[in-house]
């Protein structure tokens, strides 16, 4: 099993920003961010291939920045001009190398991000 260990949600006011972060010891071919609000389907938020190529929600272009540490290992989501739609679970997703060469996805462990009006 492979582990991805978010951090960086919380409350905040509309307007506002936070930063997530999502770290994994293994090697990637893509890293993103997923989010769950109550009584809605898990939707793509935002993911960064290896090679650089980004994709975002159509309702968060302009607002959000995905971006990939310098330690490699680490990617970041930027989340400036929150908005209380935002409000959800936001959960990691990785596609992971393995051994053979083909990948898997892992999820991390969700992490709330309140935002109030």
């Amino acid at each position: 099993q492979v582990q991805l260990v978010e951090s960086g949600g919380g409350l905040v006011q509309a307007g506002g920003s936070l930063r997530l972060s999502c770290a994994t010891s293994s090697s990637f071919a893509a890293m993103g961010w997923y989010r769950q609000a109550p009584g809605k389907q898990r939707e793509l938020v935002a993911r960064l291939t290896i090679d650089g190529r980004t994709t975002y929600a159509d309702t968060v272009k302009g607002r959000f920045t995905i971006s990939r540490g310098n330690a490699a290992d680490t990617v970041y989501l930027q989340m400036n001009s929150l908005k209380p739609e935002d409000t959800a679970v936001y959960y990691c997703y990785a596609d992971i190398f393995a051994t053979t060469g083909r990948t898997f996805g892992s999820w991390g462990q969700g992490t709330q991000v309140t935002v109030s009006s």
